[in-house]
This record gives C-alpha cells, structure tokens and sequence, in this order.
C-alpha cells in the first residue's frame, strides 16, 4: 500500500518515452491533432519535427494519414482526445482495421477523471467501442510504468492496430521498475480466495484499497489488474471463477460493453459464476472535480467495498 503514494502522469510517461524511442527508432511517426500540449506529443515533435505531424483539429484526416504512413512501413503513434477520436470511428474501421494497418492509437483525457471538462468530453463507451472493431487491439495501462512498457511493446511490433487508454489525472504507481507488458495477460496484486475483483486504470488502485477493507470484514479478496481489454486473459478469469466462485469488475466506463461485459461473457460460457459490475451505469457523466466524481457516482473506494460486501453475502443486485 505505501507504493500507492507515489503518483505519476501516464500521459507524461508516455510523452518522454515515445521521445526516448524517437532517437533509437528512426521510422518512429507520430501525428496529433492540435492537442500535443495535452497529450504530450510535443516532447516527440520538439525533438523530431521533420516526423510530427500535427494535423488540425481533423481527427479524420489524421486517421487516415496515419493508415497511410503505417502502410508504407512506418511505426506510427497518433494522439488526441480519447472523445474526439471516437468521432472518427468510420474511418478508423475502413483504412485502419479492414487494412489491419499497424497504428498505435494512444489517445487521453478519457473517463470521467476528466473532472470539469464536463459530459461532453468524459467518453465512458471507448473502451466498448474499440474493442467492437476486428483487429484492433485494446490496451488500458494501471500506471505510469505499465504505460511505458506498453509503449515500448507497440513500437517494437507492427502487426495490428492498438487502441491504449490514457487519462488527465495522475495514478498511484503500482508496478514495480522492471515489470514488462504481456499482451493478453493479467496481473495479480492480490491473491484472495472469497472474491475476485477485476479493474484496469485507476480502479485497480481502487480495489487495491478497498480489499483491505474488506479484510477487516472477513472477507479475503483477489485483485487483479486486466489491463489487456482485448485479448483478454480468458484463463484468469475461469481461474478466478473457479477459486473464488465471484468477479466483480470495476472500470471507469459504462459498464455496457466494457470489461464487465467481456467478463461475464466469459464466464457463461466457461464457468458460470456471479458476475457484479461496478462502472457507470447508463448514463453521461458530470462536471466536478475528478476524484470527487467516484463517490458521487458510487465507483469510489468505499463503493466497492459496500458492494462487494453485500455480494459476497449474496446481494447479487
């Protein structure tokens, strides 16, 4: 629990890393559309300016050249706002996915952590929305290291399009210094034998938080962090079925087509067991101050520690 004290920018670890990488990898490309202050591009683009495009505000036009530069052989990364870029869902579908053209979208300032920017910009259906597409990937990194690790994974491949989820807000560290990213794979933070809870981004810290909790309630909880959306680690999810006999998930995003849906997919299929989702419910978000939303949205710490007490204790609803 003390490492969750130390909190960093993911999107600022991605910024210095893509950087780093630009002086080793010379087919390194990364286009922004207008927003490289924000999404931290503009560490790359100072260094490198003859291989930053900054396109507009035309989330569009910056989809399809990145199609074309990924196409020709480049290793590309493309950055916006995570609701601006779903603007553009069409053409990420026909020139990216159809293609199974190799574009690193990294996009920020998702989830309702945005704070006060308000429900206009707090997009909580990415997540449901990429993972929908054939051939894209779907990637939410817990902190500030996973976030360069994952980083360091995209450039070194290109074999398909990854959607990687960033946020504003900085998260607790949670990982150690030399954790590397698995594609498909889960990590557990927490062994626990009642219940399993499942989260990626900021809920894994969450959950962290609220499984000592419950501990001094009698009940001993797994946490996992489920950072790879798409594909997801089927086998830890059956094992935690099996172990635990109930998931929760819990995510900053509609809990419609997130990874509380996956979850649940999986398990009716390969080991029935009760599913709880904790996320936001069927509605858009609020203007506030990040952090503060959580609660007012019942997806804080003590959310899911009341939650998941009375599902443990069979309140299934």
């Amino acid at each position: 629990m003390e490492k969750m004290d130390r909190m960093e920018s993911l999107r600022e670890a991605y910024g210095k890393e893509l950087a780093s990488l630009g002086e080793k990898n010379k087919d390194i490309v990364v286009l922004d559309a207008d927003l490289s202050s924000s999404t931290k591009t503009r560490v790359f683009g100072k260094k490198f300016p003859e291989r930053f495009f900054n396109m507009g505000i035309s989330e569009q036009s910056m989809v399809s050249a990145a199609a074309g530069l990924s196409l020709a052989g480049k290793t590309v990364f493309a950055s916006t706002f995570a609701v601006f870029l779903s603007n553009t869902y069409n053409v990420i579908r026909q020139s990216i996915c159809y293609n199974e053209a190799p574009v690193n979208f990294v996009v920020t300032h998702s989830g309702i952590s945005l704070g006060e920017d308000g429900p206009t910009h707090q997009i909580l259906e990415d997540v449901g929305i990429m993972s929908g597409l054939p051939n894209m990937k779907v990637i939410v990194p817990v902190d500030s290291i996973e976030t360069v690790s994952v980083i360091d994974y995209l450039a070194a491949r290109k074999t398909s399009p990854y959607y990687v989820r960033l946020t504003r807000e900085k998260f607790p560290v949670l990982n150690d210094e030399n954790y590397e990213f698995k594609e498909g794979k889960s990590v557990t933070f927490r062994d626990g034998s009642d219940v399993t809870i499942m989260g990626y981004g900021i809920m894994v810290s969450f959950a962290l938080k609220a499984a000592e909790q419950l501990k001094s309630r009698g009940i001993d909880a797994r946490v996992i962090n489920m950072s790879s959306i798409k594909p997801l680690d089927r086998p830890a999810i059956i094992k935690a079925a099996r172990e635990t006999g109930k998931i929760v998930t819990a995510e900053e995003h509609s809990i419609y087509n997130g990874l509380g849906s996956r979850v649940a997919e999986v398990t009716s299929e390969e080991y029935p067991v009760p599913v709880m989702r904790i996320g936001m419910p069927d509605i858009f978000g609020k203007s506030g101050k990040g952090m503060e939303l959580f609660d007012y949205f019942h997806i804080g710490v003590n959310d899911i520690v009341e939650k998941t007490d009375r599902f443990f204790k069979g309140d299934f609803k």
